[in-house]
């Protein structure tokens, strides 16, 4: 069961880091938009790490 918690944690981490390189690919990015997306990344990275 928590591999499968972990596999989904990484999907979703995957995911914000999509949207994090399309926001930055933007004419006009959005800094604040950035940074939540960074913060969301972290705190999934540092959920992984802790299992």
């Amino acid at each position: 069961m928590e591999s499968t918690h972990i596999t989904a944690l990484q999907t979703k981490h995957d995911g914000l880091e999509r949207k994090l390189r399309e926001e930055q690919a933007r004419p006009a990015p959005d800094s604040a938009r950035i940074q939540s997306l960074k913060r969301a990344k972290l705190k999934i990275k540092e959920e992984i790490a802790l299992h």
